[in-house]
């Protein structure tokens, strides 16, 4: 048995990615109720790390219950848990123009800071963005002028799309990201992973990069097969 094979074997806990692994968009991954069905029945621990910058934790535990997916509040962990903390750890209260949905707003204010409308960008002392489907030309230039004129800049994601059903998707937070700046998953889930030392496992079922996790797997299947 590979040392990769025994870390699986002998692990207590795994920590799941939500889009593109578990869900895309409002449709579970196939079979991947059945591997996390598999871990609770062995006594193993299950969470789930997203980084997700729309939603706070009760939201998509909410979304897991609905699609029979068995999990407790805090067994996700999302960015817009920690952001405000983020936020005042590295800048102190401060006052923030946000690009993204109602809940990353509510937590910078749930941090102590204060929102800047879009047409006051020049008195943002820090940019948050996380992906907007409210996005527009004209918050698309104010975060860039803010950053421009020496605002901080923070994004808890770079992916560049959200995967959707049937192979679809929309721009991801990296999209966004990219556009502010001017002047992917593998990098921020399995680099991320084996950096804080976990055995990483990457969900690609049209494949992907060899030699980056310590496996991949095209389907949740083959996942659980390496589970039994």
């Amino acid at each position: 048995m590979s040392a990769a094979r025994r870390a699986l074997a002998e692990s207590r806990g795994f920590i799941f990615d939500l889009d593109g692994c578990v869900w895309t968009g409002d449709v579970l991954v196939p079979g991947a109720a059945k591997v996390l069905g598999l871990l609770r029945s062995q006594g193993r621990g299950v969470c789930f790390l997203t980084n997700n910058s729309r939603a706070r934790a009760q939201t998509l535990q909410a979304k897991l219950e609905r699609l029979g997916v068995q999990a407790a509040t805090h067994e996700v962990l999302t960015p817009l848990e920690i952001l405000g903390e983020v936020i005042a750890a590295r800048f102190g209260p401060s006052r923030v123009l946000a690009v993204g949905g109602p809940e990353l707003e509510q937590a910078v204010l749930d941090g102590g800071h204060s929102l800047v409308p879009v047409e006051q960008f020049r008195e943002a002392a820090v940019v948050v963005v996380g992906n907007d489907f409210a996005f527009t030309y004209e918050r698309l230039t104010a975060a860039a002028r803010a950053v421009a004129g020496g605002a901080a800049f923070l994004t808890p994601n770079i992916d560049p799309r959200l995967p959707l059903e049937d192979g679809d998707f929309l721009p991801g937070c990296g999209a966004i990201v990219e556009a502010v700046m001017v002047g992917d998953s593998v990098d921020s889930d399995i680099r991320g992973a084996r950096r804080v030392g976990l055995t990483a496992v990457l969900f690609a079922p049209k494949g992907g990069p060899d030699g980056v996790a310590h496996y991949m797997v095209r389907s949740m299947a083959q996942l659980r097969r390496l589970l039994a």
